[in-house]
């Protein structure tokens, strides 16, 4: 049933990222966020662990698991908030992140021999397209001075951190217990955090009903629901087939803005949903 579920799921809540990384502006620096976020998390999934009395992993595939996190974690949502918070469009941001599919595909290939099957392309170019389509209202209003050269290279830098983090799954960890290892995972991006906090000299952290309840919701939906049903997905299937569900997430954080602050969808940008999600269930075909 879960494996039925999950992808539909994994999407809703993931989508909902764009709505939380919106919800921090001016309340609190980006990468201090993060850190509350990964440190609360980590001491949640030790918590599940301990009661159920799980097996951790191995002292010597600690390193592993901590990179798995750093990357997939620290790396990507460190860096993709670092950059918006820099002047990068969250539409250029998602507009980045379709390239993480290709990347994971072509990579997964070759490493763990997963052929991403003959419709994954055509349905990729497809999802892409969509995605486009749904951003292009955002994208026609960002000008060249919003593009500089080290805020699109640190954004980059964070699509190929999810790539890695992703590929890294599938590697011996995935014979881990999802809680213990999502534990070690989470210490790993909470240190990348605590890293670019310090060197950055980030304090903005100021309380509020909309800071609580974007943490409660980042640590018990984001990081509880998305990432965990992501590794469990991942380690149960195609990586490609997995991450091309990331494509999803811009047309249905664009329905969120809608519903929750009003935003006007055009039919544009509907038709461009339809075939994002045209695209996904392509790629996912057998």
């Amino acid at each position: 049933m879960l494996a039925v579920v999950a992808p539909a799921l994994f999407v809703l809540v993931w989508s909902t990222g764009f709505i939380v990384a919106r919800a921090i502006d001016g309340v609190a620096d980006p990468a201090l966020f993060l850190l509350a976020r990964f440190t609360l998390t980590t001491l949640m999934y030790a918590a599940i662990a301990g009661a159920l009395r799980v097996a951790w992993p191995a002292r010597s595939q600690w390193p592993k698991h901590l990179l798995a996190g750093a990357l997939l974690q620290g790396v990507y949502m460190g860096g993709g908030y670092w950059a918006v918070a820099h002047g990068l469009s969250p539409a250029v941001m998602a507009l980045l992140a379709t390239l993480q599919p290709m990347f994971t595909a072509l990579i997964a290939q070759r490493l763990f021999n997963e052929p991403p099957g003959r419709h994954f392309w055509a349905g990729l170019l497809a999802g892409a397209l969509g995605v486009v389509l749904v951003l292009a209202p955002r994208l026609a209003s960002v000008g060249p001075e919003a593009l500089s050269p080290l805020v699109v290279g640190v954004a980059l830098v964070a699509v190929a951190g999810i790539t890695a983090g992703t590929l890294v799954q599938k590697s011996s960890i995935a014979a881990a217990d999802l809680f213990s290892s999502s534990a070690i995972q989470n210490a790993g991006g909470a240190l990348v955090c605590l890293v670019v906090a310090l060197a950055l000299g980030e304090s903005l952290w100021v309380p509020g009903p909309a800071l609580w309840a974007a943490l409660a919701w980042a640590v018990f939906g984001l990081s509880a629901i998305g990432s965990t049903l992501l590794v469990w997905m991942v380690r149960r299937g195609s990586a490609a087939k997995v991450s091309v569900l990331v494509l999803l997430a811009p047309p249905l954080a664009a329905v969120q803005a809608a519903l929750l602050f009003g935003e006007r969808l055009a039919p544009l940008q509907m038709a461009g949903f339809a075939l994002a999600l045209g695209g996904v269930l392509l790629c996912r075909r057998r």
